[in-house]
């Protein structure tokens, strides 16, 4: 068994010691849901039915109530963020490939034309889990936990290319509404907030609830209605990082894509790569595929 210090210091954790008590951390502002005792939600009033929004979406396809049908020619390229960094005509910061506020269209369309296809055909829930529109994602969970959450609803954790299709589409949007970055569309840019890892010794514990709280500047899913990709799927960047798993050979199979609410990676090709399948923080949250 790892102990308690050495576990903090493997999840970045600052030392308890020097969390704030409750009342440094000031009153909660919202109530909290724990969920198998060790996940959290922040609570809203119930949420859409989904079938009520996949009468009103009308994308569902052929895919089980609450998912969207992806199917299409998904533009394939080793190239990466390198090819994005050629199109970029307006760079919020040009050291970061994440950051460009915006896309030459007409370039990016000439750049990507001559790239390979691969068809796809999957299915994707609308929102992020617990995939219902008007509730808050559930947060705090790592790779493993999501796993074994998609499975208990017979699907499985999206693969990196799946999420990254759904978000692109066909023509490989570097932004899941288009080529124009826009900081309002999706819940991203909020300022950075201090966070000490209370949950690294107790998930469930009244000092990780009052953490979150503090931390917490998500909204329910489906909030931001421009925030959509061209499939229909919402909230695919910013909100909060979505685990899935990796499609490349070697390293960590738990990669998280689409960034949180902070001011991060708010594309739908750029990964985060470093975490293992256990890594928990305050922003992780996920969403489920399946095949139709």
């Amino acid at each position: 068994m790892v102990s308690r210090p050495l576990l903090l210091v493997a999840l970045g954790v600052a030392s308890l010691a020097t969390a704030p008590s409750h009342a440094a951390l000031g009153p909660a502002t919202r109530e909290w849901r724990l969920v198998a005792g060790k996940h959290w939600q922040a609570v809203t009033a119930p949420g859409e039915d989904p079938q009520v929004t996949d009468a009103a979406e009308r994308n569902r396809g052929g895919c089980r109530p609450g998912m969207i049908e992806v199917k299409g020619k998904m533009k394939v390229t080793t190239l990466g963020d390198e090819l994005q960094k050629q199109c970029c005509r307006r760079w919020i910061n040009r050291d970061w490939p994440e950051r460009c506020a915006e896309f030459d269209g007409d370039a990016w369309r000439k750049a990507s034309s001559v790239l390979p296809t691969r068809d796809m055909r999957f299915c994707i829930d609308r929102f992020e889990y617990p995939n219902r529109k008007g509730e808050n994602p559930i947060i705090l969970l790592s790779f493993t936990e999501g796993e074994a959450l998609c499975q208990a609803e017979k699907k499985r954790l999206c693969t990196e290319d799946e999420w990254t299709f759904a978000c692109e589409g066909e023509e490989a949007f570097p932004y899941p509404y288009g080529y124009i970055r826009d900081p309002e569309a999706c819940v991203v840019d909020r300022r950075w907030r201090q966070w000490w890892g209370a949950w690294g010794a107790d998930r469930a514990s009244e000092q990780t609830r009052r953490e979150l709280d503090h931390l917490w500047q998500g909204v329910p899913s489906g909030s931001r209605p421009r925030c959509r990709s061209p499939f229909g799927v919402y909230d695919m960047t910013g909100n909060i990082d979505e685990w899935t798993r990796s499609t490349q050979r070697g390293g960590h199979p738990s990669i998280m894509k689409g960034g949180y609410w902070g001011p991060v990676r708010t594309r739908c090709r750029p990964t985060t790569r470093i975490h293992g399948t256990g890594h928990i923080l305050y922003q992780q949250g996920l969403r489920c595929c399946a095949d139709p």
